[in-house]
C-alpha cells in the first residue's frame, strides 16, 4: 500500500539567513553564440528562441546571500511517499526537492544524496544546494524556489490511493505551477505530473528543467547521436556522441576535463529519455510523454576548478555527481512561449532500470543504446506512461485535503489581483502576510502606506498590472522608489532614473534612493558618479539595520574600488563591524582594498591567513585574477574555482 506522510530528516546544514535587503537591480547578460559551422544545422523552432526573452534581472525576487559555510546539526521536515518497491523523501520546504530515491528490494539509491546542505549562489537569486531532483521554472538557470517552501498538500491518486500536490506561483515569469508526484501500489517507478499555467491575457516565455543528481563515476545514455554543447566560453557548438573530436567519451561524466552541458539532439519521434549505469548495469532512467523534448548531462569535469566545486557543495571525502537533466526545450537557452490562457503540462517517471553491462558499456552506441530501450520498454512500456499521464490529467484540478507544507503568500496577492481561477492549486487569502500588506493596500484603496521611519524598503513588485497601479498611485518617495525599480525591471531606464531623483527631492529616508541612482550610474559607466552616490547611501543609512549597513557597505567599497578611491573605501570598510569585517567576502575585499593601497605583501597574507566567499558565483575568476596580481606562483587549490579553460 502506498502511504504519503510527513517526516524529518537531521543533516549538517548551513543555516539559509536573511535575504539580501537592497533590492536585485543587476542586469543578466550571458547570450550565446553559435558556430557558424553549425548554424545552418539548428532545427528553427531551436534557433527562433535562441536568446529569446532573456531577464533582464532576477526582481522582484530578492538575492538570497545570508548563508554562510558553518554547518550545524539541523531537523528538516519532509515528506515521505513509500511502496513496497521504492521509498521517495522530498524537502516541501526546499523547492520540493527530490531529496531521496530508494530502491527498496536492493536498497539501492538510485539519486547523488548530497550528506549536507550547503547553499551556493547556483540559483538565479543566489542560495542553491546540490543533489537529488530539483524542479527549475522560469528562466536558464536554477530557478528561484531552490531554497524557498512550497505548497503541499495531498490530493487523490489517479489510481485511488494518494499523491503528493507541490505548488506555488513562480515569480520572475508570473505563473503559477503544480508538481504532482505518486507511486501505484505495486510500481518501482515515481509518476511526476507537471502543470504550469497562464491566466494572463500576454503570452509568457518561460522556461522548464528537472536535474537530477546521480554519481559522476556512471555511463549516462540518451537517444542520439550527437549533443550541443555549451561551456564556459559561452559558445554552443554541435559534436558527435559518444566520443568528441578528442576521442574522449562525453558519456563517462570522469573522462571529460572541464565542466559542460551536452544537450542531446533527440531525433522527432523518438521516445524520450535518459538513464546513468553503473558498472553493473544497475541504474536510474528519466522517461516521459513526448512534450519534453530536451535532455542533457551536465559535467563537472576532472580539471582542479570542476574538483573544488564538488567539495564546495559537500564535505570532503564525499563522491562527486553529474546531471541527468529533462526540459520543454532542445537547449536551456531557449525560452518557450505560453500562450494567453493556455497551459502546458507532462508527465516523467523516474526509477531503476538494470540492463547487460556488456551492452551499455559496450563499444558499439547504437547497441548500448537499443539495449536500455529494450529494458526501459520491459520496465515502463511507453504506452504505459502516456496512458498514464491521461489519468493524472483527470485529476490535476482535485482539490488539495490534508497540508503538509505552507508556501509564500504572493499566489494568494496575484490570485485577489487578478481574480484567477486555479482549480487544485488554491492560493487563500489566509496566506497573505507582512511582505504583501503594503501590496494589498495599493490594491484596495491604489495608494502605499507610509514608510515605516528606519525600515529597509520591501520587496518590489514589478509586472506591468502591479507598474500600471504605481504609475497612477500619489507620488510620495516610498512610491517613486517603486515604480522606479518596477520601471528598471521592465528595460525603462531613463524613466526609473527619473522617478528616483524625483522621489530623493523629498524623501526622509534618502539611501534606497541613492542606491539605486549609484546601480544606474555604473551600469552607464560613470562610476565616479555611482561612487558619491553609493557612500551618501552608506552615510545616510549608518547606524540603522544592521543588515543593510552590512549590504550597502560591502556594494560601496565594491564601487570605490571601482573607482580609483581607496582612502574613501578604507574609510567605509573600517566603519563596519568587526564580525561583519570578519566574513570571507569582506576578507577578499580587504586583500583587494590592500592591493589598491599598493600593500601588496599585506594582500597575499589575506590569503596565506585563509578566507572563504561563501557566496561565489558558479565559474567565479575574481580569485584567480586577484592572486595573478599579487604573485606569479600558481593559484592555490583553495582559491580554485575558475570553470573556463586557462
Amino acid at each position: 500500500m502506498t502511504t504519503v506522510r510527513r517526516a524529518v530528516l537531521t543533516l549538517p546544514a548551513a543555516q539559509l539567513g536573511p535575504d539580501n535587503p537592497l533590492p536585485a537591480l543587476r542586469r543578466i547578460g550571458g547570450i550565446p553564440t553559435v558556430d557558424e559551422r553549425d548554424r545552418a544545422e539548428l532545427p528553427r523552432d531551436m534557433a527562433r528562441r535562441l536568446g529569446h526573452a532573456p531577464l533582464r534581472t532576477t526582481l522582484p525576487t530578492r538575492m538570497r546571500d545570508g548563508y554562510g559555510r558553518e554547518r550545524v546539526p539541523t531537523v528538516l521536515e519532509t515528506i515521505e511517499i513509500e511502496n513496497d518497491r521504492l521509498r521517495v523523501t522530498v524537502l516541501p520546504g526546499l523547492g520540493g526537492r527530490v531529496h531521496s530515491m530508494v530502491h527498496k528490494p536492493t536498497g539501492r539509491e538510485l539519486l547523488y544524496r548530497n550528506p549536507v546542505l550547503q547553499p551556493a549562489a547556483f540559483a538565479l537569486n543566489g542560495a542553491w544546494f546540490s543533489g537529488g531532483i530539483e524542479w527549475n521554472i522560469g528562466a536558464r538557470g536554477h530557478g528561484t524556489l531552490s531554497c524557498a517552501p512550497l505548497h503541499a498538500a495531498v490530493v487523490p491518486a489517479p489510481d485511488g490511493g494518494e499523491m503528493l500536490r507541490l505548488w506555488e506561483w513562480e515569480r520572475l515569469r508570473d505563473l503559477p505551477f503544480q508538481v504532482d508526484l505518486w507511486l501505484p501500489d505495486d510500481a518501482e517507478h515515481l509518476r511526476v505530473g507537471i502543470r504550469i499555467r497562464n491566466p494572463h491575457e500576454r503570452a509568457v516565455p518561460f522556461s522548464w528543467w528537472s536535474n537530477t543528481a546521480v554519481p559522476e563515476d556512471r555511463r549516462v545514455l540518451a537517444p542520439a547521436d550527437t549533443a550541443w554543447h555549451f561551456g564556459y566560453t559561452q559558445a554552443l557548438r554541435r559534436v558527435p556522441v559518444p566520443r568528441t573530436e578528442d576521442g574522449t567519451d562525453r558519456t563517462y561524466p570522469l573522462e571529460s576535463v572541464h565542466a559542460g552541458d551536452y544537450f542531446y539532439a533527440l531525433p522527432d519521434g523518438q521516445r524520450r529519455w535518459i538513464a546513468a549505469f553503473d558498472r553493473d548495469g544497475a541504474g536510474l532512467v528519466q522517461t516521459s510523454t513526448d512534450g519534453m523534448v530536451g535532455r542533457k548531462l551536465f559535467v563537472w569535469g576532472t580539471g582542479p576548478g570542476g574538483r573544488r566545486w564538488q567539495e564546495w557543495l559537500t564535505e570532503p571525502g564525499t563522491p562527486g555527481y553529474a546531471e541527468i537533466q529533462a526540459g520543454l526545450a532542445r537547449t536551456q537557452l531557449e525560452h518557450p512561449t505560453l500562450e494567453a490562457g493556455e497551459e502546458v503540462s507532462w508527465l516523467e517517471a523516474y526509477g531503476p532500470l538494470d540492463a547487460d553491462p556488456a551492452v551499455v558499456h559496450g563499444e558499439d552506441w547504437a547497441a548500448a543504446r537499443e539495449g536500455v530501450e529494450r529494458a526501459l520498454a520491459a520496465a515502463v512500456p511507453r504506452a504505459e506512461v502516456d496512458a498514464a499521464y491521461e489519468r493524472w490529467r483527470a485529476a490535476a484540478d482535485a482539490e488539495p485535503g490534508r497540508r503538509l507544507g505552507i508556501g509564500s503568500g504572493w499566489g494568494a496577492l496575484e490570485v485577489l489581483r487578478g481574480r484567477y481561477e486555479l482549480p487544485g492549486t488554491p492560493f487563500e487569502p489566509s496566506l497573505l502576510g507582512a511582505e504583501q500588506r503594503p501590496w494589498l493596500e495599493l490594491l484596495r484603496t491604489g495608494a502605499l502606506p507610509a514608510a515605516e521611519p528606519g525600515a529597509a524598503p520591501g520587496p518590489t513588485l514589478v509586472s506591468d498590472a502591479w507598474r500600471d497601479m504605481l504609475e497612477t498611485a500619489p507620488a510620495d518617495p516610498v512610491t517613486e522608489y517603486h515604480l522606479g525599480v518596477a520601471q528598471w525591471a521592465a528595460g525603462d531606464l531613463a524613466q526609473a532614473v527619473r522617478s528616483w531623483e524625483r522621489g530623493l527631492k523629498n524623501a526622509a529616508e534618502r539611501w534606497p534612493l541613492l542606491y539605486c541612482l549609484a546601480v544606474a550610474d555604473r551600469e552607464d559607466g560613470h562610476l565616479e558618479r555611482a561612487a558619491e552616490r553609493c557612500a551618501e547611501a552608506f552615510d545616510d543609512q549608518y547606524g540603522g539595520d544592521p543588515l543593510v549597513t552590512a549590504a550597502l557597505g560591502r556594494e560601496t567599497v565594491t564601487v570605490l574600488l571601482a573607482a580609483a578611491r581607496p582612502a574613501e573605501a578604507r574609510a567605509v570598510l573600517s566603519r563596519l563591524p568587526e564580525k561583519v569585517r570578519a566574513r570571507g567576502a569582506f576578507r577578499h575585499l580587504e586583500a583587494r582594498l590592500l592591493l589598491a593601497e599598493g600593500r601588496t605583501a599585506e594582500a597575499r597574507a589575506v590569503f596565506d591567513e585563509g578566507f572563504e566567499v561563501a557566496d561565489l558565483k558558479e565559474g567565479a575568476e575574481e580569485l584567480g585574477e586577484l592572486w595573478s596580481r599579487l604573485t606569479d606562483e600558481p593559484l592555490p587549490y583553495a582559491y580554485e574555482f575558475r570553470m573556463r579553460p586557462h
